[in-house]
């Protein structure tokens, strides 16, 4: 009897488990999101102000304004969904994506987290719609390496139901769905999982590599990030079509993964640009961190100080230290060599390691080894940020590439405003950004750097304005110069 018991119960179990499962089977299929149609075009509708419609007409909002019905609305064919899962403000290419393919006149949802202001070109479009995610708990936020691996599968669930949410609820199916990696744990598998039950293209952007990011924290032969690697060599296979920031990425994804992937680099937008004298001073009287300084800076060379400006995420890979302790050093010898030009520093950016850096230079600054050297930090909107790059003498790169084969966009923003960089550059991908000593210099070392700084503000002034020369003219690359020929050919919206 004991044995016939036991039989039904485990029937009875086996029946009931079964149908829970056919039960969350049918109600995932039921509630599945909906797939692209492209017979079913999209409607916009004008819902820019008066006071904003001052777009040029090969904007987006002169697209719209060109095409629209009578009524004010605009059917749209094409639709792109552009996913970062990170500050849509702080991810400037996936930004100009949206932009650019908005000029077009395709429908963009631009999805990530709202956490800084936005491109003003992506506010005022029309035919773009931000998305934003739940932003992560701050209890799911930690520099710690031990809490890290304890912590990071619940981030990881978090993200991944917040963007599935987001991909497949909260947006209309598009055509294409154009995603940045990294991260790519989970983006890379929410995304393709929604473009497999959408039929949606997808294609990955490659900034860097997940993995190697990760190795920067655990270390190369950590458990994780060997799965992290495989977890990304799996995805880049099935998606539709891809983009790398560098030549030097796509010959990797080539040989690492088996993927031919489109070199698109990163150029700046046409909110960069360089300034002239009465726009710098402008902009130097009215800025808070300049003000001050703005009279004896306008002078040029012959100024007793120099303008450096550096934009950091403060990160393990951009390693502040080495300009700090540059600046130390340079601060001492201007003691003994009195010629030497005080340093005006202004570091812009928002990152986990800012207040560790912080606490050190005011510790320096009680110890008085920064008598000829001011630290400045500022979060500035995009607008006042290309003033400043503007503005600025020379402009610094600490990033070092956990890859080898990505390059900072800082430094292509820097290039749009005419600024002349020095930078770190113990990279294989570093010389397809600067040109050694036509608009740019770069060290490998707290030696090298404090090397450049005395020669470039002492000793070969020359350079520095033959340097400002060469990134002046390659501020006439731009960005939409170089996505109309690669992206908008795979979008099919440049012939």
């Amino acid at each position: 009897m004991m044995f016939d018991w036991t039989s039904k119960t485990l029937v009875d179990v086996a029946i009931f488990v079964a149908l829970v499962i056919s039960t969350t089977v049918t109600l995932f299929l039921f509630t599945l999101p909906t797939q692209y149609d492209p017979y079913d075009p999209d409607l916009v509708e004008e819902d820019v102000p008066e006071k904003e419609k001052k777009e040029p007409a090969e904007s987006a909002y002169g697209y719209f304004n060109k095409h629209r019905a009578t009524n004010k609305t605009l059917k749209v064919e094409g639709s792109t969904q552009v996913v970062v899962l990170g500050d849509i403000g702080r991810s400037p290419r996936m930004q100009y994506h949206a932009i650019s393919i908005a000029k077009h006149g395709s429908r963009v949802d631009l999805i990530g987290y709202q956490e800084s202001e936005v491109h003003p070109d992506v506010a005022s479009s029309p035919l773009i719609n931000i998305v934003p995610i739940a932003p992560i708990p701050h209890w799911l936020r930690t520099n710690s390496k031990l809490l890290f691996l304890f912590v990071a599968p619940l981030k990881a669930i978090w993200q991944a139901w917040s963007l599935y949410h987001a991909l497949g609820y909260r947006t209309k199916a598009a055509k294409w769905m154009l995603v940045q990696n990294p991260p790519s744990i989970p983006t890379l598998a929410i995304a393709q999982f929604i473009c497999f039950f959408r039929n949606t293209n997808f294609v990955i952007d490659w900034h860097n590599f997940g993995y190697s990011i990760l190795a920067l924290r655990l270390g190369n032969g950590h458990p994780l990030v060997i799965i992290a690697s495989l977890y990304e060599n799996l995805f880049a296979r099935s998606a539709f079509a891809h983009f790398a920031v560098t030549n030097a990425m796509a010959c990797v994804l080539k040989e690492k993964y088996g993927i031919t992937a489109r070199a698109l680099h990163d150029r700046p937008s046409t909110i960069f640009k360089p300034l002239d004298s009465d726009e710098r001073m402008a902009f130097l009287s009215r800025l808070p961190e300049t003000a001050q300084y703005a009279e004896d800076l306008s002078k040029g060379l012959k100024s007793s100080w120099r303008l450096l400006v550096s934009s950091t995420s403060w990160t393990a890979d951009e390693d502040f230290s080495i300009l700090l302790d540059a600046l130390v050093g340079y601060s001492s010898l201007a003691t003994s060599k009195t010629e030497l030009p005080k340093i005006l520093a202004i570091i812009t950016g928002k990152g986990p390691l800012k207040e560790h850096y912080l606490s050190k230079v005011r510790a320096l600054n009680q110890e008085k080894k920064l008598l000829n050297v001011v630290i400045l930090t500022a979060w500035l909107t995009p607008e006042d940020y290309a003033l400043l790059l503007g503005s600025a003498d020379l402009g610094i790169s600490l990033h070092t590439s956990s890859s080898g084969v990505d390059l900072p966009m800082k430094v292509v923003d820097m290039f749009g405003a005419g600024l002349p960089v020095v930078g770190w550059s113990k990279f294989e991908a570093w010389p397809e950004l600067v040109k050694e000593a036509v608009n740019g210099r770069g060290f490998q070392n707290t030696e090298e750097l404090l090397h450049l700084l005395v020669d470039l503000f002492l000793e070969s002034e020359a350079e520095l304005s033959n340097l400002k020369k060469g990134a002046i003219k390659e501020s006439s690359y731009r960005w939409d110069d170089e996505w109309d020929g690669v992206a908008g050919k795979l979008f099919k919206l440049v012939k």
